[in-house]
């Protein structure tokens, strides 16, 4: 999907308030009423109402849903880019928006800079994009699948990003550093080199090495896992930039990290080592084995006592950031709050689909104009096809659409009262 932000600097304020309103219905409508939008939004009359949505919906940044049984409009991922990018904006943490430098499984990556001309880079998390194809047939991943919840998602996962890497970025480990973080984008630091997959060719690979696996170990026994520690989530430092920092190499992609107390944390610690082996092995024909001889500890690796980490005898937890953070197996024991389980449900795709389509950092061609637009029909298909599925799948749809219909006509006729929740949203007030 294509971040155009040309249409960006015409809107008014009336069309981000507009814009602001549909978010707010989206979180318990998935399709908001107009008549709701217009309360939501406090512009004076519904005519400005009406023409700040026709607007909209011309740029495509809002959209009716076929065959729906009120009048009412869903925002698109365009319209919540826009929001994102506003909040930005307004906090001046942004200033403009570049090309796009790369593309993940479900994120895209653009080179931004902000209000002092500072080269950055935004991450914008796109859960549901890959999700239609990797778990379509996966009917637990998220009751009641709407686009809204997909947003709600993709926020959720840019929260917990900027969390892990703040908390790591202050523990001194080598990650962007993050500025900051709006809706479902997370504004981090850029990084001058490339990412490890086109590494050719290295002055001291053997240190490399030993390096990586010492960070698995120092993530470990700070109470984290990486879960997807490949090349392709691994950058090199240039070399002009190396001499000013500890290590030349920076680990990014970090929305899918488990505390070490999770159910498969040995699991996952496991593939993290196997795959910086498998690079190696592959890259430099490097494939160290232990050696009793040595008593050397502190790396891995030739010259070294062990040739990789081993979880049960190499992480002892130090400190406990995956409490802070209540990172996923931590969090459910403790928590079980409703957004951990969403989130954790929609990341979990991404870690059982690790690898080829993981996010890189090397710069791209932008995308053909044709192949945008087939895309974009693509994902209005699938959206087409999900709602259809839907209207039928469970009672809780039925629910939802009864009450639509009631607030609705309380908003209609004001015969019945309504009331706001602490989200904002509107509900039927029985007393």
């Amino acid at each position: 999907m294509k971040l155009d932000t040309s249409h960006m600097r015409y809107l008014t304020s009336d069309d981000f308030r507009v814009l602001q309103a549909i978010e707010q219905g989206s979180r318990n409508h998935e399709l908001v009423p107009t008549t709701m939008i217009h309360n939501l939004g406090g512009l004076k009359s519904p005519t400005g109402t009406n023409r700040s949505i026709g607007d909209l919906a011309k740029l495509k940044l809002v959209s009716r849903l076929r065959n729906a049984k009120y009048d009412g409009f869903r925002l698109t991922y365009s319209g919540y880019d826009y929001l994102a990018l506003k909040s930005m904006l307004n906090k001046e943490t942004l200033y403009s928006v570049g090309t796009t430098i790369g593309v993940g499984k479900e994120s895209d990556i653009y080179s931004v800079s902000d209000t002092q001309g500072i080269q950055k880079v935004m991450k914008i998390h796109r859960l549901g994009r890959t999700s239609f194809k990797t778990v379509k047939n996966n009917r637990d991943y998220l009751k009641n699948r709407h686009t809204s919840n997909w947003m709600y998602l993709s926020r959720l996962a840019a929260q917990k990003e900027f969390e892990f890497m703040t908390i790591l970025y202050q523990n001194n480990f080598t990650v962007p550093q993050p500025f900051d973080y709006s809706r479902h984008c997370v504004l981090m630091e850029w990084i001058k080199g490339i990412p490890m997959k086109h590494l050719r060719k290295h002055n001291n690979y053997k240190k490399l090495y030993s390096d990586l696996m010492n960070f698995i170990v120092k993530l470990a026994n700070h109470g984290l896992i990486h879960c997807d520690f490949n090349e392709f989530n691994i950058i090199i430092r240039d070399k002009d930039e190396i001499k000013d920092h500890e290590f030349d190499f920076v680990v990014i992609d970090f929305p899918q990290c488990v505390s070490i107390e999770h159910v498969d944390a040995k699991q996952y610690f496991d593939r993290d080592v196997e795959g910086i082996k498998a690079f190696f092995e592959k890259k430099f024909r490097y494939a160290p084995t232990h050696d009793p001889t040595m008593f050397d500890t502190d790396g891995y690796g030739e010259g070294y006592k062990y040739a990789y980490p081993n979880f049960k005898r190499d992480v002892t937890r130090i400190k406990s950031l995956d409490v802070e953070v209540q990172a996923s197996g931590y969090a459910k024991k403790k928590t079980g709050n409703r957004e951990e389980k969403d989130l954790e449900q929609a990341v979990q795709s991404m870690r059982d689909n690790t690898g080829e389509d993981d996010e890189d950092y090397s710069e791209v061609e932008d995308y053909e104009e044709e192949e945008n637009e087939e895309d974009e029909e693509d994902e209005d298909e699938e959206d087409e096809e999900e709602y259809e599925d839907e209207e039928f799948e469970s009672e809780s749809d039925h629910d939802l659409d009864e009450e639509n219909e009631k607030i609705i006509e309380a908003l209609q006729t004001g015969v019945k009262k309504l009331k706001m929740d602490k989200l904002g949203n509107y509900i039927i007030d029985d007393e």
